[in-house]
């Protein structure tokens, strides 16, 4: 899978993407990702990215010729490309797996007020939110995204089967609570069904214990849930 980031600011993507299973991934070749400056593909000799807005109003705007100039220079091919917006459509998990299955994203991390209009409608670029916030720029979220999606690249996580235990899993769930050594700390002890080696029963409070949880902390993913 190949992804590509366009940005101002590359250096905020130098540590992250040789860390951890994102790194391990890109080394290995099982990710294509690289990381270009918009700047690059300004005409002025100042690289000048951003301009005043028409109609008045506080802060910049980024303008739209060197970012279509840059997802020009990538070159052909069947590419989704993406604008990191608090104004897009909220990222999920469904999203993520629609987003996973693509064989080549292009990310365009926004500035300052935002980006020209036209890049949405002329390129065209899709706009997608990471949450209901807003950040300084796309770079975040743009990690945010590269991280999600890498992880249902086969091969990216060891033990594919952990996927299906997630959160936002098949069943739509948040994952059940997990302990390990040691079996009581500070007076609080792992739940004895854990510990008893009766798989079948310890199926049935992983399952139960998930419910609680989802109907604890996300109720608004059991609405379609019936009562255990």
């Amino acid at each position: 899978m190949r992804i590509d980031i366009l940005t101002i600011f590359p250096g905020i993507f130098e540590s992250p993407l040789r860390e951890s299973l994102l790194g391990k991934a890109i080394a290995s070749g099982l990710l294509d990702v690289r990381v270009h400056d918009i700047r690059d593909h300004a005409t002025d000799k100042h690289r000048r990215v951003d301009d005043e807005a028409y109609g008045g109003g506080p802060g910049m705007v980024m303008k739209p010729e060197p970012i279509f100039a840059a997802v020009e220079a990538l070159g052909p091919g069947p590419k989704r490309v993406i604008l990191l917006s608090p104004a897009g459509r909220r990222l999920d998990q469904a999203l993520v797996r629609e987003l996973a299955a693509e064989p080549w994203l292009v990310l365009i991390c926004g500035r300052y007020e935002g980006v020209d209009e036209r890049v949405v409608e002329g390129l065209p670029a899709e706009e997608i939110s990471i949450g209901d916030y807003v950040l300084s720029g796309g770079e975040i979220p743009a990690l945010v995204v590269l991280e999600a999606v890498s992880r249902l690249v086969p091969g990216v996580v060891g033990r594919e089967e952990s996927l299906e235990r997630e959160s936002f899993g098949p069943e739509g769930l948040l994952d059940h609570p997990h302990y390990t050594r040691p079996a009581e700390f500070r007076g609080m002890r792992v739940p004895e069904v854990l510990l008893s080696g009766h798989h079948a029963e310890i199926e049935r409070w992983r399952r139960q214990a998930a419910l609680e949880k989802t109907r604890r902390n996300r109720p608004d993913l059991l609405r379609d849930e019936p009562e255990p």
